[in-house]
């Protein structure tokens, strides 16, 4: 890491912004420090610098392949065994404001009317009910998903799980203009603050008493992952893996398609493990990252890990997870803000013994939007023990390419054009542009194009079989 000492103008920049942020009542004192940290940070120009040629493509030993993991134990005792010493945390800081809802992403309804926090509470508690265990479950919450998701939480009341929510911190966005925290210009709303990104769950975790209560329980590792991917779900080979090895930190990468370019890359460098993420990357190496090194990724920004808690705790404490920063801009009420955001993954390599796993891409499912909705709710998957598995019908082992217009980007309006999810075993790709509905019963095979007319309402007949065509019009059905 390099640092680089504050200009005299940027140290009185600092000193006032502090000032301010002091006077802030609504935040804690932890909070207050780890923003200032954050920006000093920024403000010093503080970067890592990787040079090109000490890169090393991972070896086995360090990205596993996930078929060369051990095979979970016969004896259901020695399950147990593994299992209570696991903890499981969804981040659920996100709304589902992109897909026109309101409240936490995790309550809208993936499947059989069930949401995406119910498949989670399902799938903890099916563990827990097989093999007498305790996995208890926690959701990092936001400031913005904070009270809904408490009184969501109240309906598991008497399931066989233990729930405990914590809030990860809440930073004032920062004025452009003159460095100085929007709430203290009046904007005392939700608009004022943001969450510092999911690289804030370590000293969330710490700061809310969660982290040193799960390790007086016996607790040793969190499986962290974000609450809309349906794919991450408790693994045991991974987390015999874990406990056998010793490993105080494990992120599962799986191999690319087209869709993850943005995404990072795992590699070897100076002995130790780390992300590369692509914005690192000088422009003269862009291909060779994205084509050389672009047989592993980092699951959804590495959203998803097994980290050991005594780690954790060793890190924050001595204040060493230094991520690099991600600037992120944004406007409120015509007023230029700036946002200083930190990603889990950048984390491991902080931690010893850190390995990725290249798991199956079955172990990332996101619904980021309705097109993955549509996925998630068809033949495509069946639903068993509140886990969403892929139906073997499919030849293919590639999803389907869906493309949804406008028209279908909310999730009531999505609902509203389908009569029932269409059949999409053979589908390879789907593109809908226009206000296009369809009717019950429908299967679509191939390549399609489903394009109506501008001003034109198209309907899809119900028990349409469509295959490898386009179609502007009903005489094209």
């Amino acid at each position: 890491m390099a640092a680089g000492k504050l200009s005299a103008a940027d140290s009185e920049k600092l000193s006032k912004l502090q000032s301010a942020v002091s006077g802030l009542s609504e935040i804690s004192e932890n909070e207050k420090s780890g923003f200032i940290s954050l920006v000093s940070r920024s403000l010093s120009g503080e970067a890592q610098h990787i040079e090109w040629s000490k890169i090393k493509t991972p070896t086995d030993e360090v990205v596993v392949p996930y078929d060369s993991l051990a095979p979970t134990p016969e004896d259901p005792a020695e399950t147990k065994k593994l299992l209570d010493k696991l903890v499981v945390l969804k981040l659920n800081g996100g709304l589902g404001t992109t897909m026109g809802c309101t409240g936490p992403k995790s309550v809208i309804e993936v499947r059989n009317g069930l949401t995406f926090l119910d498949l989670i509470v399902i799938q903890i508690e099916s563990l827990n009910s097989k093999y007498g265990c305790n996995v208890p479950l926690l959701l990092m919450n936001s400031f913005n998903t904070h009270d809904d998701t408490q009184k969501i939480v109240e309906k598991y009341a008497k399931s066989n799980i233990e729930i405990h929510t914590f809030n990860q911190s809440q930073y004032p966005r920062l004025v452009v203009e003159d460095f100085m925290p929007l709430p203290c210009k009046g904007n005392m709303g939700k608009d004022g603050w943001y969450p510092p990104g999911h690289g804030d769950v370590f000293p969330a975790l710490k700061n809310s008493g969660k982290l040193d209560a799960l390790l007086s329980q016996g607790k040793e590792y969190v499986f962290v992952a974000n609450s809309d991917n349906l794919g991450a779900v408790v693994d045991l080979k991974i987390l015999k893996h874990l406990i056998q090895s010793k490993n105080e930190y494990c992120m599962e990468v799986t191999p690319k398609t087209l869709a993850d370019v943005k995404g990072g890359t795992l590699i070897s460098y100076e002995g130790k493990v780390q992300l590369l993420e692509i914005a690192q990357v000088p422009d003269e190496h862009l291909f060779e990252q994205l084509v050389t090194l672009r047989l592993v990724t980092g699951i959804g920004c590495i959203i998803e890990g097994w980290v050991n808690l005594k780690a954790i705790k060793r890190l924050v404490e001595a204040d060493a997870l230094k991520m690099e920063i991600i600037p992120n801009p944004k406007e409120v009420d015509g007023i230029k803000v700036l946002q200083l955001e930190t990603a889990a993954g950048a984390a491991i390599r902080f931690f010893d013994h850190a390995i990725g796993i290249n798991v199956p891409r079955s172990r990332f499912l996101p619904v980021k939007a309705t097109s993955d909705l549509l996925l998630v709710q068809s033949d495509l998957y069946t639903l068993n023990d509140g886990f969403v598995i892929r139906n073997k019908a499919r030849a293919n082992p590639e999803n389907p390419a869906i493309e949804l217009g406008p028209e279908f980007k909310k999730v009531a309006n999505f609902l509203s054009r389908f009569k029932s999810i269409p059949s999409i075993i053979e589908l390879d790709s789907l593109k809908v542009i226009g206000d296009v509905c369809f009717g019950a019963g429908i299967t679509l095979k191939g390549k399609l194009v489903v394009a109506a007319k501008s001003g034109v309402k198209l309907e899809i007949p119900d028990g349409a079989v469509i295959a490898n065509k386009e179609i502007n019009g009903p005489a094209d059905v």
